[in-house]
């Protein structure tokens, strides 16, 4: 059964070129948010490394592990020490050649639940991502946990609200995002500020249409030129901002109400009202004519 009050932290924290040190300093935020009384904890995009995909290096491909075998047994320690549960996205190597952007979902006991691979790659200027990863082969998942059923998305899936509507439709209370997101140096701050009310707007929006909570977890620092911005947040299922971070190093804490989710369900039936018999074209690429 779902427990009803959780708190769920989002750790946001900037990365140097060295993977040790990286864990390391994310072992200390697990236990900085367990001491705050996190019972959900989860962790920005890529969270061992930089964000190595703004350039094309094939030693890059170096970073990668195996899911679960060369995961590190802390994260399973942690999880059982402080009984929490811990989503830890990760560089995915599978064979030779086939690496995926993935999240491993650790359980409040310290079992491992499984892994969601992030399905949308996208390619553009400081975000070689398609150089590096394969598009998940895994499909949307959803993660019965002690504290609740979590949705995991990363990053570039956040702008499909199909995403978001089959993971929710999966049983989701919560859509979590972890994400590695800013600004380029050719960039100004008045392009920042868009790109962060677009990136807000887009999931509270999942927040609302799918009446889960949503969770958007994102990484701080400059890399490569990259000005990534934090404000990670969670919203509810109204797309109300409920607790928002800075754009510097933070743990964001926040107590959510699963309960909520079948009020606001009942208050706007999206789910009952939807027109599934009417949605065959968006099984198609693109509709060149009007009426397809």
């Amino acid at each position: 059964m779902t427990q009803q009050i959780v708190k769920i932290s989002l750790l946001q924290h900037a990365a140097s070129t060295y993977v040790n040190s990286n864990i390391d300093k994310v072992y200390s935020l697990i236990e900085k948010a367990a001491d705050d009384g996190a019972n959900i904890i989860c962790l920005q995009e890529l969270c061992s490394t930089k964000y190595f995909c703004n350039r094309i290096d094939q030693a890059n491909f170096k970073l990668a592990i195996e899911i679960p075998g060369e995961l590190p047994v802390k994260f399973i320690e942690l999880a059982k020490k402080y009984s929490v549960v811990i989503i830890i996205p990760i560089f995915e190597k599978e064979a030779p050649g086939i690496y995926y952007n993935s999240i491993a979902v650790i359980d409040a006991d310290g079992s491992y639940l499984g892994k969601y691979r992030k399905t949308h790659i996208p390619d553009d200027p400081g975000f070689h991502e398609k150089y590096y990863f394969t598009p998940g082969d895994l499909g949307y998942k959803v993660f019965k946990t002690r504290y609740g059923n979590i949705g995991t998305l990363i990053c570039w899936d956040q702008w499909f609200p199909e995403a978001a509507r089959i993971t929710a439709m999966k049983g989701a209370d919560i859509l979590v995002y972890p994400t590695a997101i800013g600004t380029l140096s050719d960039e100004t701050e008045d392009d920042k500020k868009k790109f962060i009310n677009a990136w807000q707007t887009i999931q509270c929006s999942h927040a609302i249409a799918n009446g889960c909570y949503v969770a958007g977890v994102n990484r701080v620092g400059i890399e490569s030129g990259t000005s990534f911005w934090g404000r990670s947040f969670i919203a509810d299922p109204f797309g109300e901002i409920l607790a928002e971070a800075g754009e510097g190093e933070e743990v964001l804490t926040q107590a959510v109400d699963f309960s909520t989710i079948e009020n606001q369900r009942q208050i706007w039936p999206f789910f009952r009202d939807r027109r599934v018999d009417t949605y065959q074209s968006i099984g198609k690429k693109f509709l060149k004519n009007l009426n397809d």
